[in-house]
């Protein structure tokens, strides 16, 4: 799969809009501010493929990229406080048709934010992302914000965070602005893929 080969495909608003899964997808997921649309750019040397906001929660839909025969899929961020009731829900009943429905999902790169623990929203969507049996692997964005000794505590506390996994997933700190676990995390997304 050549990682440079990416466009916009298409993006839906409801469970009901999604198509039928008829290419490999690779799906990020992430709470809103973690950095999905920069990391994606990143990963796909593209300035602007995802969007980049500088107000959270602006994904308000499922975006799909086509790379080279296969689809990347940017999922809404969850978690923003400043979207009304009815649209969260909306957000809730997009996401779960997502992963509910019979989808070509190889992988799930799952965001969360290195220099914090994950949140009680990011446990629950790693559960439900496990529950379903789903492979997945851990991006820690805004690695580049942490010295050494920060990261080596981080990933330290994150063992014991993520305890309550069955299996111990893959983690990448990585920098969308630095570029840092940008090659081991493509190498791990062409793997699934080819």
């Amino acid at each position: 799969m050549n990682l440079n080969k990416a466009f916009f495909h298409a993006a839906y608003g409801t469970a009901k809009q999604l198509p039928q899964s008829d290419l490999p997808e690779i799906a990020f997921s992430g709470r809103s501010n973690v950095g999905k649309s920069s990391l994606i750019n990143k990963i796909f040397n593209r300035k602007a493929l995802a969007k980049v906001s500088s107000t959270p929660g602006k994904t308000a839909t499922v975006n799909f990229y086509d790379v080279d025969g296969a689809y990347i899929v940017d999922l809404p961020g969850y978690g923003y406080a400043k979207v009304s009731g009815s649209e969260q829900k909306r957000w809730a009943d997009l996401m779960d048709g997502y992963f509910s429905g019979k989808r070509n999902i190889r992988l799930v790169v799952q965001l969360i934010d290195m220099r914090h623990s994950p949140t009680k929203l990011d446990m629950q969507m790693l559960d439900y992302l496990e529950q379903l049996g789903y492979n997945f692997v851990i991006a820690l964005t805004k690695s580049d914000k942490l010295n050494q000794t920060e990261t080596k505590k981080r990933l330290a506390a994150l063992e014991e965070e993520l305890s309550f996994l069955r299996q111990k997933p893959e983690c990448f700190p990585v920098s969308s602005l630095k570029g840092t676990g940008i090659e081991a995390l493509k190498e791990k997304i062409q793997q699934t893929i080819d």
